[in-house]
């Protein structure tokens, strides 16, 4: 019998600030190491990162990757910061032949590294080092229906004790976090934490339903406004595509002065 993963959506935060020390990413820092105390220690995990898109669909597939410091202007350590965790060559096929057997095209890269949006969170999460990882990039598409459709070819990958993530960031405006915070954009930021929050953990709403919201996730109150770009929405969609159910828990924190959530399905 094949075996669900868990699937966790983290909000990642600002560049290497949460391994800085910043205050601003303490709720951040604290909420990662819970879930991975919560969970059972994965064999392997699936990454889908928002620092990552490609068309067609790309796969990290080096036994050894290296770190991608993809952020600009952070002192030194920044750019010294060390996670080396192997890649999972097999499993980047296993995914790649998924994904091809269900129309979308997906490519092995074994140059690619791993960004940010990888080993920040899982420097917290699981800082031995010692869990073997394979990330997938976004499609530059950006469609929300093909990534709910990756998600659901990602349910069928036989691993055991695999683990998906989606990093992304529930809140990312990047003018709105360096600009003076109004109650506007507050209420705004409040406003779509909850649409996001109803639709993936109401018991009361039916699986196609939480789908018909996420492909339409733009009509929510503040959605645009949270996201005038969606890469950092999208791991979301793919996470609960691997899942097709509520999730278990909801994690509701404060990341740089806003309002954020993870997900965990187990």
């Amino acid at each position: 019998m094949l075996q669900k993963p868990n699937v966790f959506f983290l909000s990642h935060g600002g560049g290497p600030l949460p391994l800085l020390g910043e205050p601003s990413h303490k709720e951040m820092v604290t909420c990662l190491q819970s879930v991975a105390a919560k969970i059972t220690k994965p064999s392997a995990i699936l990454m889908i990162s928002a620092h990552f898109e490609a068309d067609p669909i790309a796969i990290t597939a080096s036994a050894t990757p290296k770190l991608i410091y993809d952020y600009y202007g952070f002192p030194e350590q920044a750019y010294q910061l060390t996670y080396p965790c192997a890649g999972e060559p097999k499993l980047a096929e296993q995914v790649q032949q998924a994904l091809q057997s269900n129309g979308i095209t997906a490519n092995l890269d074994t140059q690619r590294g791993f960004d940010h949006g990888m080993f920040v969170p899982l420097k917290i999460m699981f800082p031995e080092a010692d869990i073997p990882c394979v990330q997938i990039s976004l499609n530059s598409s950006l469609d929300p229906a093909m990534h709910l459709k990756i998600g659901q070819v990602l349910q069928q990958i036989d691993y055991e004790n695999l683990l998906i993530i989606g990093s992304g960031f529930t809140f990312h405006n990047m003018q709105a976090f360096f600009a003076k915070q109004t109650t506007a954009m507050q209420k705004l930021n409040q406003s779509f934490e909850q649409w996001l929050i109803d639709t993936l953990a109401n018991p009361k709403l039916a699986e196609p339903e939480r789908t018909q919201r996420l492909t339409n996730w733009k009509l929510a109150s503040g959605a645009q406004f949270c996201h005038p770009r969606e890469e950092h929405l999208l791991p979301l969609h793919v996470c609960y595509g691997a899942a097709q159910r509520r999730c278990e828990s909801v994690y509701e924190l404060e990341i740089s002065g806003k309002k954020a959530s993870m997900y965990l399905w187990q």
